[in-house]
């Protein structure tokens, strides 16, 4: 359900623009992503957990606002940033 420092220090690394960017949209949706997808998992065995359903859909929104934000500051960046990550338009 969380990830680990590794991972999320990995996530930023790879989705960085620059030296010490550690909040832009690219690597703040990234992490995003890396978190659902672990979440998404647990609701497969624990389907009645609705307090982590919660948290998953609100994850789910502010990871498409973050997209929606992207796309209409500069699209392609959004194009690269769904391809690289496999999120569906």
């Amino acid at each position: 359900m969380t990830i680990t420092i590794e991972r999320k220090a990995e996530l930023i690394e790879e989705h960085k623009h620059s030296e010490g960017d550690n909040g832009s949209s690219e690597v703040q949706i990234a992490i995003l992503t890396e978190r659902i997808n672990g979440l998404t998992e647990h609701m497969r065995t624990h389907k009645k957990d609705y307090a982590s359903r919660r948290g998953l859909l609100g994850m789910v929104s502010r990871r498409r606002r973050l997209l929606d934000y992207l796309r209409n500051t500069d699209p392609q960046r959004y194009i690269e940033i769904i391809a690289r990550l496999g999120i569906r338009k």
